[in-house]
């Protein structure tokens, strides 16, 4: 779940936008984090945790495809 107002100093805020479903690969379809990296969310530090958001736009580019919007 998302925390926007109390967001540790350092840390993004989470990308979980409450659609919580999982796909066949078993990542969110809504976030595009892998369940592992929603179960490990708040023990991840702050480098790991930008790690991930910083990946998430090339993830929704893979998963759109060539020619589908979203």
């Amino acid at each position: 779940m998302t925390n926007p107002t109390d967001p540790r100093p350092g840390f993004p805020v989470s990308p979980c936008i409450d659609i919580c479903s999982l796909d066949e690969n078993d990542v969110c379809q809504g976030c595009l984090r892998s369940l592992q990296e929603v179960i490990d969310w708040s023990r991840l530090s702050a480098a790991e945790q930008w790690a991930v958001v910083n990946d998430l736009p090339a993830r929704r580019r893979l998963r759109q495809g060539p020619g589908r919007v979203q």
